[in-house]
């Protein structure tokens, strides 16, 4: 590829962008190297391995890398022999390769992919970083955990000027020497612990001075009687210095004893890094990968300009356009076409369109996802030519129409296919008519050669030889047919008008100037404007009522998505009374099971009395009696069926059982809901059933034919069974309140209680309701307000106003 076309295209400003998003100076450098591949079986597998780092980071992954600043610098050092890299450039080094081993294990976990071959070529420096973070504290200071020998060196160090002090200090203190003294202070003098004496007093204490104040009134002076001490205190000062570097050096060398296995490693980081700069240019375009064809063809669908993305333009720092989103046009030019020809208004996006179609090319082909949808797809080319913008050198004595010709011959002679070349105002800058002609010969020229071929242009020739060549197709950027402001939406077909005299007249250019314009034109001049602007007008009205078209689609569309979500939520509420009264039931039988253990430990209890009673009536020779055994029976009879009628006063009848669909509008009973509704549809086997006011799906075995008397009358001996029932009957439930109260209740005792009252309500149509819980500690009120939070039925729970309770109740809302 050209450097000058990859200029003209901006290219150069999407590397810089995608580079800025870089973690490491190595992968900064690559990015802003980046280069287009000619080959498609390059594309392929570098768009590929961009949409396999997107699925990795959208699955929870991450490809962050630690980036040391000095990266470069430590690189550079390991290369020298017996030089230790600096403490913080050896954790640096040490968190990089960390961070490495992190993502290198999670993309390894995805076998076979090109992350994973990515991944298998970094190798794991557990020992060595483990050495690191031990060896240096974060601050860069070497730890004592470091060495023995260092250990062993502070420990003396410390005491060696622990006796140092004291001996200073007691020279300070000591009446014959504190007058002499400027502080009673010990400081520190090129490594020497000094007293500050007067300057005046410079013989009353023997010793040398190791300078003076800056106002030359104070002398730092090291008394000799603690030369010696202070000699001691400097060796193991450079013992510990000497033990540092060799623990450095030791550091190092264990990096640099694995060259090979450390170049593979930030090789590996490396392309960790510049996946994660390509993966975030993705997300901030909301980049595709477009199909690859060999057919000669360009379609990009609903693309946008890259670098006119507000996302990109903050990346950029730009914010004269803030929040403004530009307009997706579909760029297109494919076969029998060769030769795509744009016109229309300044200011009406031409020159953007035609950069779009180089530039989202190079980038498809450097393996950076396109702003476009789904379905775009492109023959990658070898050579991207572009010819945009003043071309003037004077350096070269060329004018800008030479410029612009000298450019062209150079790139029909190293044209290499497939090509797509690009052309900005083709002929311009000479006079209209030879520019013209030239214009439509250079396109036709490439076309032929095999070359796919963008133009923009103002010029009637060139449009004319657009609309009447086979494989040369038009278009036109529409504006608004009242106001003549621009649409930036390209419209295949037809050939844009400058509308040069519409625009200045916009702008505010005099009317006499204007109308003296309109009356040079020639009678065909104007005759033809008024036909191109009477078939503008046209296209701009079908235009503006596709779009319109478009919008209704869209709401359409979003209306039958929010039917579906309504829809998708009442399966879900019919789910939620399922698996509740499925719970209940369940614990109905658990209840039973209690009831019916305990009422047979009790027979038990009884049956060993009366066996220890016959055994000793046995002894008398009596026996026992008759009603003793009886009364036992009945009780275990009653107490039996006691329970078998708790268990039974909730079912349904089971009579009447469909065994055939029922017809829409017959009465029905729903037995998992123990409550009446009627046929709405049939779907086979699955029925719809309105249960007062709430359609539900249910299966046909779910339902029976009951009578509305029978139904009424089972209700009603249900109730006086007494308080064992479960069902959760509309009907039952067609009185209860708005308000529960738990005022004493335990936690668990008014959550269950909170849970079989949302669900009567649900089937009882309320949506608001109050609970009342009471002041108390505060408990009770925070167990009911998560329990709502979080069920399915609550749209919304608040505390409830003043006049309604205060902090004592909670106002629930449910979902429509």
């Amino acid at each position: 590829m050209q450097a000058a076309a990859l200029r003209a295209l901006e290219f150069d400003r999407v590397r810089e962008l995608v580079a800025s998003r870089a973690l490491t100076s190595l992968a900064r450098a690559r990015l802003l190297a980046l280069e287009p591949h000619p080959a498609a079986a390059d594309v392929r597998a570098a768009l590929d391995l961009t949409l396999e780092a997107v699925a990795f980071e959208q699955h929870g992954g991450s490809l962050d890398i630690h980036a040391p600043d000095d990266l470069d610098t430590s690189l550079a050092v390991l290369q020298i022999d017996g030089q230790p890299l600096e403490p913080l450039a050896l954790l640096g080094l040490a968190r990089l390769l960390e961070s490495v081993d992190r993502v290198a294990a999670a993309a390894s976990r995805r076998a076979g992919s090109a992350l994973a071959g990515i991944a298998d070529g970094a190798a794991t420096f557990t020992d060595e970083t483990a050495a690191v973070t031990r060896a240096i504290e974060p601050t860069g200071d070497i730890s004592d955990r470091a060495s023995g020998a260092l250990r062993d060196i502070r420990t003396a160090l410390r005491q060696q000027r622990g006796r140092l002090r004291t001996a200073l200090d007691q020279l300070a203190r000591h009446r014959d020497h504190a007058k002499y003294l400027q502080d009673q202070i010990v400081t520190d003098r090129n490594g020497r612990y000094v007293l500050v004496v007067r300057a005046e007093h410079r013989d009353a204490i023997p010793g040398l001075v190791h300078g003076s104040s800056t106002s030359g009134a104070s002398l730092y002076l090291e008394p000799l009687a603690t030369v010696a001490l202070n000699n001691e205190v400097v060796a193991l000062v450079e013992r510990e210095k000497a033990e540092i570097h060799r623990i450095l050096c030791a550091l190092t060398d264990a990096f640099r004893a694995r060259g090979g296995d450390l170049d593979a490693t930030i090789e590996a980081a490396v392309q960790f890094d510049v996946l994660r700069a390509k993966v975030d240019l993705a997300r901030r375009v909301d980049g595709i990968a477009p199909a690859l064809t060999t057919d000669n063809r360009l379609e990009f669908l609903g693309a946008r300009h890259p670098l006119l993305i507000p996302a990109v333009r903050d990346l950029a720092g730009r914010d004269d356009r803030a929040g403004v989103h530009p307009v997706a046009s579909d760029l297109t030019l494919a076969p029998p076409a060769g030769a795509l020809v744009i016109s229309g208004p300044n200011t009406g996006g031409k020159t953007v369109a035609l950069k779009a179609f180089g530039l989202l090319a190079l980038m498809a082909q450097s393996g950076l996802l396109i702003p476009a949808e789904a379905g775009s797809r492109f023959t990658p080319f070898r050579t991207v030519f572009a010819d945009i913008g003043d071309a003037q050198s004077i350096a070269a004595s060329l004018s800008t129409f030479s410029a612009h010709v000298a450019r062209l011959v150079h790139v029909e002679r190293t044209l290499a296919l497939p090509a797509l070349v690009l052309l900005d105002e083709v002929g311009s800058g000479t006079d209209p008519l030879e520019g013209g002609a030239l214009g439509a010969a250079i396109i036709d020229h490439f076309r032929r050669r095999g070359a796919l071929v963008v133009a923009t242009t103002h010029d009637d020739a060139i449009k004319s030889y657009a609309a009447t060549t086979d494989g040369v197709v038009t278009a036109g950027f529409g504006f608004h047919p009242e106001t003549y402001a621009p649409t930036y939406r390209l419209l295949y077909g037809s050939p844009g008008r400058s509308l040069a005299l519409e625009i200045a007249e916009r702008l505010g250019m005099p009317a006499g100037v204007i109308a003296d314009a309109r009356s040079r034109l020639s009678g065909r001049e104007s005759l033809l404007a008024a036909h191109l602007a009477q078939l503008d007008h046209a296209m701009a009205t079908v235009a503006i009522e596709r779009e319109q078209v478009a919008e209704a689609r869209a709401a359409s569309a979003a209306d039958r998505q929010r039917l579906f979500e309504k829809e998708a939520r009442l399966v879900e509420r019919e789910a939620v009374l399922r698996r509740r009264l499925d719970d209940r039931v369940n614990e109905k039988l658990r209840e039973a099971r209690t009831e019916v253990d305990r009422i047979v430990g009790t027979l038990r209890e009884r049956a060993d009395v009366l066996a220890r009673d016959a055994e000793q009536r046995a002894a008398r020779g009596a026996t026992l009696s008759t009603g003793d055994v009886g009364a036992l029976r009945a009780e275990a009879r009653g107490a039996l069926g006691a329970v078998a009628a708790a268990l039974s006063a909730d079912a349904p009848a089971d009579d009447a059982a469909l065994t055939t669909p029922p017809a829409v509008g017959d009465a029905v009973f729903v037995a998992s809901l123990n409550a009446e509704g009627v046929v709405r549809g049939v779907s086979g086997k699955q029925i719809d059933v309105d249960v007062r006011g709430k359609r539900l799906r249910t299966r046909l075995a779910d339902l029976r034919r009951r009578a509305p008397g029978e139904a009424r009358a089972d209700r009603r001996e249900a109730r006086r069974s007494g308080p064992a029932h479960i069902q959760v009957a509309a009907a039952a439930q067609a009185g209860a309140t708005r308000d529960l109260v738990l005022v004493g209740q335990t936690v668990d005792q008014a959550l269950d209680r909170a849970g079989k009252f949302l669900d009567d309500a649900l089937l009882a149509d309320e949506r608001r309701l109050r609970v009342v819980h009471g002041h108390g500690t505060g408990r009770l009120r925070d167990a009911l307000t998560a329990f709502f939070r979080d069920h399915p039925l609550v749209a919304k729970v608040s505390a409830a106003a003043d006049n309604e309770g205060g902090r004592g109740a909670t106002i629930v809302e449910l979902k429509d």
